[in-house]
């Protein structure tokens, strides 16, 4: 088997973002899609563009932040496929502010779902992945996970701990056949930087190398190479998707 063709594939935040975009590249390959995310209405959206470009796919609500619905999510994606071969943990939120001023509940929340729901999506699928010794988790992490961000002290933080989560994971599977990646995005177009300033744009614009901003399918690209059998002998791997921001 080629490519993801015939794999199930369960995305995070698939409901927008580079999340959509990993969704629609994976069907586009020929992988099933288990469609996960807080907002069913976003979900069957997506869901139909799927289905128009004949893919196969099923939406499951579920909110990373909640280890009751991860359980429940997990569960109900066997029921209806059977099996989970590739885990793309991409579901993120930023709750921005100076440390000093930071609240703990932002802290938290971010925390809870960057890096806690990582942890535990990839604790309910290793199981089964372990049995048909088989599989691929993708985390979805950040440059600023890497290199640090004034303001987000939590977001750079949970970035950084699922690298580290990735590479002691990817040890931890590897005799099985599993591997565990992440793919580390820099400057990405996408509804959660569209609210800032043309100012800092052409800012950060004029930083890459490349001299564009990335775009969600330049992540999801990355990711669905990830998946594929072909990258059987990556892992612990953190790959750069940043434009050239961040070298070597």
């Amino acid at each position: 088997m080629a490519g993801v063709e015939g794999r199930v594939a369960l995305v995070t935040g698939a409901s927008q973002g580079i999340g959509r975009a990993c969704a629609l590249v994976l069907a586009a390959g020929g992988a099933k899609l288990a469609l996960c995310a807080r907002n069913q209405e976003k979900l069957q959206q997506v869901a139909a563009e799927i289905a128009a470009q004949g893919g196969e796919c099923e939406v499951f609500k579920m909110d990373v932040a909640n280890e009751e619905e991860i359980k429940a999510g997990v569960k109900a994606v066997m029921a209806h496929f059977g099996r989970i071969d590739v885990l793309v943990n991409n579901a993120g939120v930023t709750r921005d502010q100076l440390m000093m001023r930071m609240k703990r509940a932002d802290w938290d929340e971010v925390l809870n779902t960057n890096l806690t729901g990582p942890f535990l999506l990839s604790q309910a699928v290793i199981g089964p992945m372990l049995k048909q010794r088989w599989g691929r988790i993708i985390n979805v992490t950040s440059i600023f996970g890497q290199i640090g961000q004034a303001g987000q002290t939590n977001y750079a933080s949970s970035k950084a701990g699922l690298i580290g989560l990735t590479m002691a994971l990817a040890r931890e599977v590897a005799s099985r056949s599993i591997t565990v990646n992440a793919v580390a995005p820099g400057w990405i177009e996408t509804a959660m930087t569209s609210v800032l300033s043309e100012e800092l744009k052409e800012k950060m614009r004029t930083a890459v190398p490349l001299g564009r901003t990335g775009t969600d399918m330049d992540v999801a690209h990355a990711v669905k190479f990830l998946a594929s059998e072909e990258a059987g002998y990556i892992t612990g791997e953190v790959l750069k998707v940043n434009g050239g921001i961040l070298m070597g």
